[in-house]
């Protein structure tokens, strides 16, 4: 088979939805088939790599480092006139997007498309809450141009089709436990950040930005500190939050992006990661740090309601409730020996997931939309 992945996001940016299309590519290249991506042009770039088309884009605002495409259409009339795939997985809802799955529609080609972001989330930390059901009901448009919606749990399933968005399917997330494993902790990491393997490593990884949620990560660590001085807070990623959070506090620890090998040592030299966001479809960091053996205080919906159990490997919060994610984080550091349990319990809990099993799903539901197309 021969399918297309259009994206507006694309490594080596580092945010989740890159990081699961490059997943997705790798998992059908690996079972035998053709893969193009279509992507924006990144900064810098004169060419893409073979079986990448690069196409016209534009900064994202507020995002810096990030691009989103400009409309196709024309351009992918073409290009699929001449190599036409048998469906297409279209990742975002950009004007690239767009542009894609209205081209897919006209020529009668199965597309699927991802929601991998709640836009409608995303606004109201803008201060632009008023365009929240805009971009709802701009991205159910979207979806149900498609032939099929893919999320990430069931619980995000029912949350959409209850609210009118058409044949949605469910794609499950996995982790690489070998890349995220805790022998990859690094005693000389640790010293560089100034602690001995007896003192308590915060850690929030992922995009420092408004909609993360950031300063209730504060207030935890804050709380913290009030019973152990001793303990440091680390910071894995960059953002446009990023300098004002540094400024109003100098001792926090930013690493900048990790990658690769570099990023399964800092998740698994942390004693404890936190994760308040309040916008994600799944939240793959989740995972990262259970493979890492690091226990994790998240709110209580996407990859935290589907793989952490509450009081076993960390704390799973109730959605939104602030004071309920400081307590829980101060009962997980409260005490060592538990705290060390439930990160050992979190690896056990996912030690059989393998990222070969959600490569054969994806397939799976690409060869079924084709196969739906072409009976109808």
């Amino acid at each position: 088979m021969r399918y297309t992945i259009v994206t507006e996001t694309y490594p080596p940016e580092v945010n989740g939805v890159s990081l699961t299309v490059h997943a997705l590519e790798s998992g059908l290249r690996a079972r035998g088939h053709g893969v193009e991506v279509i992507r924006p042009r990144q900064s810098g770039e004169i060419d893409g790599a073979e079986n990448q088309t690069l196409v016209r884009g534009a900064p994202l605002p507020r995002y810096p480092g990030l691009r989103f495409g400009l409309p196709s259409g024309r351009r992918l009339r073409a290009l699929w006139g001449k190599q036409r795939p048998d469906a297409i997985y279209v990742a975002t809802e950009g004007p690239l997007g767009w542009s894609a799955v209205r081209t897919a529609r006209r020529m009668g080609i199965p597309a699927i498309a991802g929601f991998h972001t709640r836009f409608d989330e995303y606004v109201q930390r803008y201060r632009a809450a008023f365009l929240t059901s805009v971009a709802f009901s701009w991205m159910r448009r979207f979806h149900n141009i498609a032939d099929a919606t893919i999320v990430p749990t069931d619980e995000l399933a029912k949350f959409l089709s209850e609210r009118g968005f058409h044949n949605v399917q469910v794609l499950r997330r996995a982790v690489d436990t070998q890349r995220f494993d805790p022998a990859h902790r690094d005693p000389a990491l640790r010293a560089s950040w100034g602690v001995n393997d007896d003192a308590l490593v915060v850690m929030y990884l992922g995009r420092i930005a408004p909609e993360k949620n950031l300063d209730l990560a504060v207030k935890s660590f804050r709380a913290i500190q009030r019973s152990q001085p001793e303990a440091r807070f680390v910071w894995v990623g960059d953002g446009p939050a990023r300098a004002a959070i540094a400024a109003a506090n100098p001792d926090f620890i930013f690493t900048g992006v990790q990658r690769g090998d570099a990023l399964a040592r800092h998740f698994a030299s942390a004693d404890l990661f936190v994760f308040p966001s309040l916008t994600e479809t799944f939240g793959n960091v989740t995972l990262e740090a259970m493979a890492s053996a690091v226990p994790t205080v998240a709110f209580d919906y996407g990859a935290a309601h589907q793989h952490l159990r509450d009081g076993e490997h960390g704390a799973a919060v109730p959605f939104g409730d602030h004071d309920a994610f400081e307590l829980a984080v101060l009962r997980v550091v409260a005490d060592a020996d538990a705290r060390r349990a439930m990160g050992t319990r979190a690896r056990a809990a996912i030690a059989g997931m393998n990222p070969e099993s959600m490569s054969r799903q994806f397939d799976a539901l690409l060869c079924g939309v084709t196969a739906q197309r072409s009976a109808a």
